[in-house]
């Protein structure tokens, strides 16, 4: 499978939304709000522009990376700007044949490129340690309210790049999304059943 990866473009905007939706449906809660996070994303200030890629096959959008400005505040007051990554989807049919992995790595590089020192995440411990995140609590990052668990992680994006930078971690507003706006934004999309699952965050 010849897997291309490139900046999106503004006509692949919807093609990226739906394949979120489908990628997250019923993962965390019944149904999703990551294409509406997503929708959103794009529209605000935060939104890093030249970190937003998408994976194709055979000219088709089958994945999208994207990455919003964040900031991990210390005690004094001082704000330290780092990235946060998602959402991060790819197609249900194509998952697990290395199209995450490979939006992981390229968009990685190029924040590195782009003179990012690091970036924080929530996420599946298993799978992202694999490039690299550790535990945001080795780097003496904490969430906005001071918590630490192990699918909240940190990167390096250079040696010791992280050095210095301790205190909270504050993303976005724009990762919290309205019910309201959510269920006019699913008005958009073919209707899908949404269910319960034991795997779901409770």
């Amino acid at each position: 499978m010849n897997i291309e990866v490139r900046l999106e473009k503004e006509s692949n905007y919807r093609e990226s939304e739906i394949i979120t939706r489908e990628a997250f449906w019923d993962v965390y809660k019944p149904g999703c709000d990551e294409h509406l996070i997503l929708h959103n994303m794009r529209t605000i200030p935060a939104f890093v522009k030249e970190l937003d890629f998408v994976a194709c096959v055979d000219g088709r959008v089958v994945g999208n990376i994207v990455y919003t400005r964040a900031n991990v505040v210390s005690e004094s007051g001082a704000a330290h700007e780092v990235l946060c990554m998602g959402p991060l989807s790819v197609s249900p049919s194509l998952q697990k044949a290395g199209i995450g992995s490979l939006l992981n790595t390229y968009s990685l590089a190029a924040a590195k490129e782009l003179g990012f020192r690091g970036v924080i995440i929530f996420g599946n411990p298993v799978y992202y340690h694999r490039f690299g995140y550790r535990n945001a609590a080795e780097f003496n990052i904490s969430t906005a309210d001071g918590q630490n668990f192990d699918p909240f992680m940190a990167l390096e994006l250079s040696e010791n790049s992280l050095r210095g930078i301790e205190g909270r971690f504050h993303s976005d507003p724009v990762f919290v999304a309205d019910q309201g706006d959510l269920e006019e934004f699913e008005k958009g999309f073919p209707y899908r059943e949404k269910h319960v699952t034991d795997t779901q965050l409770k």
